[in-house]
This record gives structure tokens, sequence and C-alpha cells, in this order.
């Protein structure tokens, strides 16, 4: 079975880079507005990242997020902000892990996860 994960967005195209560098993806298909990110070659497998183009803005929580795993968190987090990514509130520090809430540019909620043998971690 394969599996895609649907992220709602007003400009898709505008997401793509975004997106490239936050899960190391990119770009297979452009058809009608949506954009398709697969991982780059060499990469390991992964779901498909499928921006689709709606009218209307995101409100309220996301009820489902991705989390990403970076071999160095701090790093990742960095260039994402760089690229229009926002942290929203404090990291979170639990189960022997931490994990920072982001935002995409248009405000979609995503995790960069420090997994205990990521630096910073203790």
């Amino acid at each position: 079975m394969r599996i895609s994960v649907v992220l709602d967005c007003s400009d898709p195209e505008r997401l793509v880079p975004f997106w490239q560098l936050a899960l190391g993806y990119e770009l297979a298909n452009s058809l009608d507005g949506y954009r398709v990110l697969v991982p780059a070659a060499g990469e390991p497998a992964g779901p498909a990242l499928v921006l689709q183009p709606v009218p209307e803005l995101r409100q309220g929580k996301n009820r489902a997020h991705i989390d990403l795993h970076p071999a160095d968190p701090e790093a990742h987090i960095a260039a994402l902000q760089a690229a229009g990514g926002q942290p929203r509130g404090e990291r979170v520090a639990e189960f022997g892990i931490w994990w920072q809430t982001m935002a995409d540019p248009e405000g979609n909620e995503f995790c960069v996860v420090a997994d205990a043998v990521a630096p910073g971690v203790a």
C-alpha cells in the first residue's frame, strides 16, 4: 500500500521550496495546482507529500501533523526559520526527547523532534 500525506494550502507553488528543505524531498509532479513531493534519490522511502490548493485559510489547530526527526534538530530548525518557518510556543521536553512545534509560511503546523540520540537530548 502507498501512503500520501495531503496538506491544504492556498499557494502550493510557494510552499514547494519550504517542504523540500523540511523533508529532503523533491518535486515529482505538478498537476492542476497540486504539487507532489517525494523522497529525493538516495533518501529513505517515505510517503508522498501532496500540496493541495484550497480557497480557505487554515483555521484552528491541525488535527494531524507531521513530525520531522532530523539528525541535527537545532540546525534544521534554524534552516527552516531562514526559509520562513516559525516556532510556535516553547520547546517541550518529555520521555527523554524534546520537540519544537513549528509552522510553515502558511501556518501549517509540524514538529521538529530531537530523538534521544540527537544532540541536546539529556
